[in-house]
This record gives C-alpha cells, structure tokens and sequence, in this order.
C-alpha cells in the first residue's frame, strides 16, 4: 500500500527537517533563520518542486544572447511552508527552471488559484 501527498506537503516536512538539522548544528533558534536564507537562496528550485500545478504562458525572449536552447514562461501554483504562492518561472526544454520572474504568496487556496488564472 502506497501513501500518496502533494509536494507542497512534502517540501513542508522538508523544511521542517532542515531547520530541525540546522539547530542541531548551530543551536536552537538559529535554525528558522539559516533555513529561510538557504530557502532564499535555492527559492525557484524550491517553488518548482513545490508546485501543484504549471501553465506555459509563453517564450521566454530576455535570454542570455548565444545561447543553444529556448526558454518559456511558466506560471506556477503550489504550497510551500505552509502559504500558497504563485509564481513565473523561466524554465528550459527539460523542465529545469533557471530563474523567477516573480512570486505572490497567499493565506489561502481559493485566492491563489484566482491569481493563477489571471497569471501571464
């Protein structure tokens, strides 16, 4: 029997499990806020791992010049820490995002999916 969960609630465990591991190395308290900096610092592979849903909204045209492969848009819709978000990310042909135009958090579900709609 397999046990089935969203991202979103897995990435919360996550969380939780690094601050427990960075208050173990660096004493009780500080484990919140080195977690949300490394969270800061990796939040678009953070997002995109969290997501619930994703809709191509396009190509992405503020490319590096020379480079080999295409970018697009992507708007996404997920949980994260517990708060939903929506967010643009620009993501490769594989599936791989590499940057993030923009985030909105919110308190609840309903009123992410209606940013999400409207999102391009």
């Amino acid at each position: 029997m397999g046990v089935m969960e969203t991202i979103g609630t897995a990435s919360d465990r996550v969380m939780m499990k690094l601050v427990a591991g960075l208050e173990i190395e660096f004493g009780r308290g500080a484990g919140q806020a080195l977690g949300e900096r490394f969270l800061e610092a990796e939040e678009v592979d953070f997002l995109w791992d969290a997501r619930e849903q994703e809709r191509w909204l396009g190509s992405y045209e503020g490319g590096i010049e020379d480079m080999d492969f295409e970018l697009d848009r992507v708007a996404i819709l997920g949980c994260l820490d517990g708060q939903w978000f929506v967010a643009t990310v620009i993501v490769d042909g594989d599936g791989q995002p590499h940057g993030l135009l923009g985030r909105r958090r919110f308190d609840s579900r309903n009123a992410a999916d209606a940013a999400y709609g409207i999102a391009r």
